[in-house]
């Protein structure tokens, strides 16, 4: 019988990408990520959600005020992608 590998634990990236997705599809993929990088101890992260007509920026600043996961958040600076990103900062 062939030794099984045990799973890499593997860290999520420092970006979630959620441009162009319905608002209820991104808000379920935020929720998972927060867990994920809460737990693989990410102190921040940006969120890549386009500029468009900021409903999508919106929806995402209103369930990242209520996490209590999430210490702040921001909306990009210039270089960083402005308005259509969001630059959360975790607990």
């Amino acid at each position: 019988m062939a030794a099984r590998k045990e799973p890499k634990n593997i860290r999520p990236s420092s970006e979630l990408y959620v441009r162009q997705l319905p608002v209820d599809e991104a808000l379920y993929r935020l929720d998972s990520y927060l867990s994920q990088a809460v737990t693989a101890g990410l102190n921040q992260f940006t969120i890549v959600h386009g500029k468009g007509q900021g409903i999508l920026r919106r929806a995402i600043q209103a369930e990242l005020a209520r996490s209590p996961l999430v210490k702040s958040y921001r909306d990009g600076l210039y270089g960083e992608g402005e308005s259509g990103v969001t630059i959360v900062y975790l607990v």
